[in-house]
């Protein structure tokens, strides 16, 4: 069976789906390893790096999408202007695609799987349950990515994290507020208390409370009613009316101390919560940093922007975009290692093996036999297009 390795187009993406240590033990198991020229260059491997193992390296991307039985990637399928195509389109009928499709938000995509007949498979979609931590893409990627959020806000800040004294005086410590204690809160909370800074955490569901102080930060409590804040696989879910008006009251309270505001609060298939409003920023201190992780679906902070670094009032407001991209190496490597467990699960006798009446497959397969098949994708579309309908 060959596994296809392709180059990532994304602009800002330097990962790659697979390292040569990943490739060795994956040609160790039977598969024939196809790598695209130049595809791991951004996370510092070269061809002859995967050579040296077993690799195979093909010149274009027509030849090596057109020869695998499954196709690794890092980000969905996009439109690749040098060959004129949709990455989609160099896919033959019945190959399987593995990669983050971010199919509850970009239905397009998954239609297109379909019709071409693309048996895919969302990895940010393996469910959390303990037979799939090894396999977990999400928390690998989140983990670096709040790690690098902390980075970005001590460069952006103009003082110093930790508490100093000199000579010249003392330099108190950064007071950092993090809204969203999952995985990239919590690796948040982590580095910004190894930088020596004043941490509190938010979060809806009281069961991080424990995970926050064991980290050293203090949790921000908000009362609900007991499971409201708190949805399906430990993610927090969207809260009543009345109940975001007393969260958002509450962070407002909390961010006047705050020195840097890291967000990373979000809710699977629904668009970020607002946490941070106009009338927060403006109470803020002058100088203060928010890094909002969320502003990909839409942002927890009013004016955060895709990307953009944005001045509101005297407040740097910082749109984080892919964090995990930024750091290439570790995060191939993760993510490799991530790959070489979900493909164990996936492919038996050196062939991939559809079972749906196992949770891990039919928790992460979107399309299959020409149809969207997943139940979360199904319903997450058609409340998109109940919504679309309501708003006209």
């Amino acid at each position: 069976m060959i596994i296809a390795i392709p180059k990532e187009i994304t602009p800002g993406e330097q990962r790659v789906a697979a390292t040569p240590d990943s490739v060795r033990r994956l040609i160790k198991k039977g598969f024939e390893i196809h790598v695209e020229s130049g595809a791991g260059l951004g996370a510092t491997f070269k061809d002859s790096d995967y050579e040296e193992v077993g690799a195979k390296i093909i010149a274009d991307a027509e030849s090596l999408y057109g020869g695998a039985a499954l196709v690794m990637k890092i980000m969905a399928p996009i439109h690749n202007a040098q060959l004129g195509k949709n990455e989609i389109e160099l896919m033959k009928a019945g190959t399987a695609l593995v990669a983050m499709l971010q199919p509850l938000t970009a239905f397009e995509i998954s239609q297109k799987l379909a019709e071409k007949k693309i048996n895919a498979f969302a990895v940010e979609l393996i469910p959390r349950i303990t037979r799939a931590q090894q396999m977990d893409v999400l928390s690998s990627m989140s983990s670096l990515a709040g790690y690098k959020a902390v980075l970005l806000a001590a460069a952006a800040y103009g003082r110093t994290f930790p508490m100093m004294t000199t000579a010249a005086g003392t330099l108190h410590p950064a007071k950092l507020l993090i809204l969203g204690a999952g995985v990239a809160g919590l690796q948040a909370i982590a580095t910004a208390k190894r930088l020596g800074a004043v941490v509190e955490a938010f979060d809806t569901r009281p069961a991080v409370k424990e995970q926050v102080e064991s980290l050293g930060a203090t949790f921000v409590a908000l009362e609900l009613e007991e499971g409201e804040g708190e949805g399906s696989g430990g993610y927090a879910k969207a809260l009543s009316e009345a109940s975001h008006q007393k969260e958002v009251a509450l962070i407002h309270e909390r961010a006047k101390g705050a020195d840097i505001v890291i967000t990373t609060a979000l809710i699977p298939g629904r668009k970020a919560p607002i946490l941070i409003t106009s009338d927060m920023l403006k109470d803020m201190k002058k100088g203060s940093v928010v890094i909002d992780m969320a502003v990909e679906q839409g942002g927890n902070c009013e004016h955060s922007a895709v990307d953009r670094e944005i001045d509101f009032e005297g407040i740097k407001i910082i749109g984080a975009v892919n964090l995990s991209a930024t750091i290439p190496v570790a995060a191939s490597q993760l993510y490799a290692n991530n790959m070489i467990h979900f493909l164990n699960h996936l492919c038996r006798d050196n062939a991939v093996q559809i079972d749906l009446n196992d949770e891990i497959t039919k928790g992460s397969l979107v399309t299959h036999d020409g149809q969207i098949v997943n139940e979360a994708v199904i319903k997450a579309s058609e409340q998109a297009k109940a919504g679309a309908n309501g708003s006209c």
